[in-house]
């Protein structure tokens, strides 16, 4: 069909800035002193600290990063290939052979084909429901996250929201739900847990290069200035804020006989440690990095945040998220044809992402291996659906549409059992023909990884809880 995506943005403020995003130091230093801060750290931190003291453990020392494929990429033309079939349902690229016996996926895909047995393909995901602009429905394992069709959709929070929440980072120092954000509608946000669960947005934070809409390296860099105080204001200044803003307390604190003052101060100087960057500043700068590193990961934007991205986890970040789009409409994978720019097609839109998006992962996975964090880290590749079965749509004969029936995904590592196929599709790929895997299923598998626990619930608006997981359970062949 075809569509407009003007309608998509107009609830969402898109001039708005939202989550915990400073994108000037004015802004940035405002967030610090005031103890605002946005993701509400001094909450969090005190709910560790009584964790810790019943003898409850929150962080698990588990972590998610989300290759979050905009726009949906054609499934049957990466990881459930139709050979046999006419042309116009196969598509034009060839299958090769993989680790896994009797396994193909498509020859644009070389490095993974070799590492399969460090993957689990699943090619039974239920999509129903899904669409994009928002991005929503797998990103929060929930079929009611559709603002397109729900009013109430876009309060359903990001799992990484809810990560952040009932699980937190892995080091204090850390924020708890990060992403390199292309578009707010590419992402899933706080909702009713609030906008201090929303994602720390990154894109600011490390030097990274710059690109056009449509994939050109413009040979130009971000700025990085998120951790940049201005010009006279430093940490130390900061810190005589604080002590100030102490000081005035003290009236309250004599009169508190339970000592809840003097530990919020203690938790709000740890808050203002995080924003100031003491440890979340050293993971986000690459220069710490080998250059021999970055180069074996590459120089692309995409590959560059991959690697920051296990930085991130390295140092404490519980759950990452990389928008892979160049534009900010619906993702740059959402390949309708090359008559419809910036898409492109199958051949010429799909195509040159897919070399790409194989040594990103595969790098990845790789160095979190090396590293010993592969256990530990659960990759995940995945889009909002997958595309029809026939090419040929919106006036274009080498396109796929939307197709909100079924996906491909892949995982790696989180110590989970891979090497296998999970599920299969109709003969065309239209359908799901075993093993329906649904988006609360994805959710379940997620919290289970974390050692979050399945029944929890959070409040909605009105009072109401509502269970983290809705209608799904952890996906058994994984564990």
């Amino acid at each position: 069909m075809q569509h407009s995506h003007a309608h998509a943005f107009g609830r969402l403020n898109p001039l708005v800035r939202e989550g915990l995003v400073a994108s000037t130091r004015r802004n940035f230093l405002k967030a610090s002193i005031a103890g605002l801060a946005g993701l509400s750290f001094p909450e969090l931190l005190r709910h560790r600290a009584s964790a810790a003291e019943t003898g409850h453990s929150v962080a698990s020392g588990k972590s998610v990063i989300l290759l979050w494929m905009t726009g949906g990429p054609s499934h049957i033309d990466t990881w459930d290939m139709k050979p046999d079939r006419p042309l116009v349902n196969r598509g034009p690229f060839a299958p090769i052979s993989t680790r896994l016996p009797g396994v193909q996926i498509c020859e644009h895909l070389p490095r993974m084909a070799t590492m399969l047995d460090r993957f689990t393909l699943i090619r039974s995901v239920d999509a129903r429901h899904s669409n994009h602009e928002p991005n929503a429905v797998f990103q929060t394992g929930n079929t009611e996250a559709a603002p397109r069709v729900n009013r109430l959709g876009h309060l359903y929070p990001g799992i990484g929201s809810v990560i952040a929440r009932m699980h937190g980072p892995n080091h204090a120092g850390m924020p708890p739900y990060v992403a390199f954000m292309k578009s707010r509608s590419h992402l899933a946000w706080g909702g009713y847990l609030g906008k201090q669960y929303d994602p720390f947005i990154a894109d600011q934070a490390t030097r990274l290069p710059l690109y056009t809409d449509v994939g050109v390296d413009t040979g130009r860099m971000t700025e990085a200035n998120l951790f940049q105080m201005p010009v006279g204001v430093t940490s130390g200044r900061i810190d005589e804020r604080r002590t100030l803003l102490s000081q005035f307390d003290r009236m309250r604190n004599d009169l508190d006989r339970s000592g809840t003052m003097e530990a919020m101060d203690r938790y709000g100087q740890q808050a203002v440690d995080i924003l100031a960057g003491r440890r979340a500043r050293a993971a986000f700068d690459l220069e710490r990095e080998p250059v021999a590193l970055r180069d074996r990961y590459g120089r692309h934007l995409w590959c560059q945040q991959a690697l920051v991205a296990r930085r991130l986890v390295e140092a404490g970040a519980a759950f990452v998220t990389l928008d892979l789009s160049y534009h900010s409409a619906s993702g740059t994978w959402d390949t309708h044809g090359d008559n419809i720019p910036p898409y492109g097609g199958i051949s010429r839109g799909l195509g040159p992402l897919l070399p790409l998006f194989d040594h990103l992962i595969t790098t990845l996975v790789g160095d979190l291996e090396q590293r010993g964090l592969l256990d530990d880290v659960l990759v995940l590749a995945m889009g909002e659906f997958g595309r029809t079965p026939l090419m040929g749509t919106q006036d274009s004969t080498d396109g796929r549409n939307h197709w909100p029936v079924i996906m491909s995904m892949a995982l790696a590592g989180g110590g989970l059992r891979h090497g296998q196929v999970i599920g299969a599709s109709e003969r065309d790929g239209g359908n799901i023909k075993e093993r329906p895997v649904t988006p609360g299923d994805l959710a379940a598998t997620i919290y289970r990884h974390m050692r979050m626990p399945l029944d929890a619930t959070y409040l909605d608006h009105q009072g109401r809880p509502r269970y983290v997981v809705e209608n799904g359970r952890p996906i058994a062949e994984l564990f």
